[in-house]
């Protein structure tokens, strides 16, 4: 069959636009077009619609704006599954709003689109009232602010608010007033905040600068780098915390040994030095009698004046030899302590060595984490730079992941995980880094590889994941995980590398799952 060319087949969309009586428009010719060339038409992504929509949803409550950041979120990451989610639960939100007022009706479907129901008046209620005061009352240890003024008008907000007398319009005022003044107490804790966390961030980098030469050291101040910066997580804190006490309490193991090493090592050097002049002494007085024994020699007429002369020497002689030997086996024995001593204290540097590494990787899975990523980036790159070499970033997602964790549950979820890097680690060359970016998302940095080599090698991976199960209980599971591989250029940064295998792989989410494309 001989292929049509381009424009033979604009011809015939033209036509067949006549035949079937259909308008004209951009989507009815480019369906038609993609029916004729027998190019499979994926509809794309209605972004700018989509953002339109999202900027018209009203945002009553704090759970419909986190819906709207979601929805947002979901639509620059091109998510028809994120959108669908996002909009879902900004329904179930708006249904609350609409049902739960005590006293007041259930609004009609235009107002809860537009937000231009008209609050019920039976609804504000003196336990109405209560509840907003118990509200900003919980707010306060967060605020913690030093402003007598703004505790003032804290206070008499709160006083007109439990005051069951008092008119819905005069506390509006209040109010109205209050929040004004909260938004500055709130911007001033968060510079705060930001304020303290960089002076923390200065006092680590500053430990680690002077701790060049105690690693585990230098690896505590680098988790602590990590987590001081923001956003912070209360997971990544306790995770942090977890590790920085297994490591204090090996640091203050290793100090006691090294006190007791230096203590043994003082005593050692007293004891030798006592020795020492013991055996001075000895030789002194050894010295000594075998003169005064040479002269007696000297003096004696006959055997018999000789003989006590030489029972003494022979008796100072075996003093001395006992007593050198004394010497050698104490000075033996403190040599074989400091030895051991020594060893200990190599297992606990090089234990405070792989504790303070784990900073750099998941729990979980034991690939990198952020931390170790960036690290790893920062010494591919610079290797690519000075050997004139290639470097390719891939990064996997794991298909419907969201699905497997609600069925079968979180702790299966984190075996699928474990299972994936598992798998990864084996398929991958020795110079390959592996890392979990976030959730179920994973990177690796593919040293000298060109992009197709890099599509090449995510391919092999997805079919040693077809061969291999795990188990859930009894039950089989097999994962996949849809794949952008992205060949970095010598003017991008590497975040701009992972951006465009993070576009990628969600065109290959589109796409129909498990499958890889190039960026």
């Amino acid at each position: 069959m001989v292929e049509k060319r381009s424009f033979e087949i604009a011809r015939e969309t033209l036509k067949q636009l006549t035949a079937r009586k259909l308008v004209p428009t951009p989507a009815n010719y480019q369906s038609v077009y993609n029916e004729i060339a027998g190019i499979p038409s994926i509809q794309p992504f209605p972004a700018d619609f989509l953002r339109d929509l999202s900027q018209s949803l009203p945002l009553k409550t704090p759970g419909q704006q986190k819906q709207k950041a979601l929805l947002d979120y979901a639509i620059d990451r091109l998510s028809w599954d994120g959108v669908k989610t996002a909009l879902v639960g900004y329904g179930g939100f708006v249904s609350t709003v609409a049902t739960d007022s005590p006293g007041s009706a259930p609004l009609a479907g235009a107002e809860i689109a537009t937000g231009a129901a008209t609050p019920n008046p039976a609804a504000l209620t003196s336990e109405f009232f209560v509840q907003i005061a118990r509200l900003i009352e919980y707010a306060q240890p967060a605020l913690d602010t030093d402003d007598a003024r703004f505790r003032e008008q804290t206070q008499q907000l709160l006083q007109a608010m439990r005051d069951p007398k008092a008119e819905a319009l005069t506390l509006k005022n209040l109010l109205s007033a209050y929040s004004h003044r909260l938004s500055f107490a709130a911007e001033d804790q968060a510079e705060i905040r930001n304020g303290l966390l960089k002076l923390l961030h200065l006092v680590f980098v500053n430990i680690g600068e002077l701790s060049i030469d105690e690693q585990w050291l230098k690896g505590q101040m680098d988790a602590l780098i990590s987590v001081s910066t923001s956003p912070l997580s209360l997971r990544r804190i306790d995770e942090l915390e977890r590790l920085l006490n297994d490591v204090i309490f090996k640091q203050k193991d290793a100090k006691f040994k090294m006190l007791e090493a230096q203590d043994e090592m003082r005593t050692m050097l007293a004891t030798f030095i006592e020795r020492l002049a013991q055996m001075t002494q000895s030789t002194g007085s050894f010295q000594g009698k075998l003169e005064e024994s040479a002269r007696l020699i000297e003096q004696a007429k006959n055997l018999s004046d000789i003989a006590p002369v030489l029972k003494d020497v022979v008796g100072t002689t075996r003093g001395m030899a006992q007593e050198s030997q004394m010497s050698r086996e104490q000075l033996g024995a403190m040599q074989e302590r400091a030895k051991q001593t020594e060893v200990e204290l190599a297992k606990l540097h090089k234990e405070l060595d792989r504790v303070s590494l784990q900073a750099r990787h998941d729990a979980l899975t034991g690939a990198l984490n952020r931390k170790g990523l960036d690290e790893a980036l920062i010494r591919e790159v610079s290797t690519t730079k000075r050997n004139a070499s290639v470097l390719s970033v891939a990064l996997l997602d794991i298909d419907n992941f969201k699905k497997l964790n609600d069925t079968m549950g979180h702790a299966t979820g984190d075996i699928a995980l474990t299972h994936l890097a598992t798998v990864a680690r084996e398929c991958m060359r020795p110079q390959d880094t592996l890392a979990r970016y976030g959730g179920e998302e994973f990177v690796i940095l593919l040293p000298d590889t060109v992009l197709d080599k890099g599509i090449e090698a995510m391919t092999r991976l997805q079919r040693e994941l077809t061969k291999r199960f795990f188990l859930a209980g009894t039950e089989k599971v097999l994962i996949t995980f849809s794949a952008g591989v992205a060949q970095m250029t010598e003017s991008e940064t590497p975040a701009e590398a992972i951006r465009r295998a993070d576009q990628a792989m969600y065109l290959a989410k589109r796409a129909g799952k498990n499958r890889v494309l190039g960026a």
